[in-house]
């Protein structure tokens, strides 16, 4: 075939076209890593899991949830140690992945978020992945290796069923693959589960003692301790006794301008009575009710 019927520069033509498609099929399934002025300009992010062909991506929470740190009462212990290990982080210091574990309602989640409002000036930013999304948590990482700021990657309520995905792409990013983390990025979790796996009654009976007196756990409850154990910084948020439970009332009371009389104190005890639970959670709760009827009187 002559070169003069013009048949080389079409192949040539829609050769470039095949590449350009190429390249944007590409584009589309690759994570793709925000520019350094979106973390200056946004201090919180979730991550969005990929769908229709498109690869997941960081997307800003223009408005995150913040919490004052001032507001967590009765779980001092607990907070101080998040809150040292938090201060190693944002200061380039060797620091921990951490687990809060606990009863419902006792601040797990308002500390993780108060974090943010204490550290952000320093750079420090929030990164939100659901569980459903943690298999894609290597293109998570890969997205925040390098960036100049620090980044706790925040896992809510976390726990695993049997057979659930995401469980061992967690495990490997704490501690175990070949990859090291980025050392910007830390792990935060928190989860009513101590150690994030149910536990059967008949994993238990595998536990045994040795010939040398050393205790030795069965292959199914060892498996399930480990990944709880590869968090550093393993710290317990316990229910609150009607003493503090009622500090907790008094403090939110007074920052919303509501008294704290006998009959508040009464009414905060039935409150919590109805509901089972003496919680911080329990406590906002019934300010935020408290402080609507009050309103509500007054504008009548």
């Amino acid at each position: 075939m002559g070169s003069g019927d013009g048949s080389a520069p079409d192949v040539s033509q829609r050769l470039a076209r095949v590449l350009a498609l190429a390249e944007r099929w590409l584009a589309a399934r690759v994570a793709q890593v925000p520019s350094a002025d979106v973390f200056t300009r946004q201090l919180a992010f979730r991550w969005e899991s990929a769908h229709d062909g498109r690869a997941g991506r960081l997307v800003a929470i223009p408005d995150p949830a913040l919490h004052d740190l001032d507001d967590l009462l009765g779980v001092d212990r607990a907070l101080a140690k998040l809150v040292r290990n938090t201060e190693q982080f944002v200061a380039g210091l060797p620091s921990n992945h951490v687990l809060l574990y606990g009863e419902r309602g006792t601040g797990k989640s308002s500390a993780v978020r108060g974090l943010l409002g204490r550290f952000a000036p320093r750079g420090l930013r929030i990164v939100e992945v659901h569980k459903s999304d943690l298999m894609q948590l290597p293109d998570v990482l890969a997205a925040l290796r390098g960036a100049p700021f620090r980044f706790l990657l925040f896992c809510d309520d976390l726990s695993f069923d049997e057979g659930e995905s995401g469980y061992r792409e967690l495990k490997a990013a704490l501690e175990g693959s070949l990859e090291a983390p980025p050392e910007n990025v830390r792990i935060v979790a928190t989860s009513n589960r101590r150690h994030l796996l149910p536990e059967k009654r008949s994993e238990n009976r595998q536990v045994r003692v040795d010939e040398d007196g050393e205790l030795r756990l069965g292959e199914a409850i060892d498996e399930k301790l480990a990944l709880s154990d590869r968090f550093g910084l393993v710290l317990g948020f316990f229910g609150f006794d009607q003493e503090t439970y009622l500090r907790i009332v008094a403090h939110l009371a007074r920052k919303a301008g509501a008294p704290f009389d006998d009959g508040v104190r009464e009414d905060a005890l039935r409150w919590a009575l109805d509901r089972s639970s003496r919680s911080g959670r329990t406590a906002r709760q019934f300010v935020a009710d408290l402080a609507g009827r009050l309103a509500l009187e007054r504008a009548r």
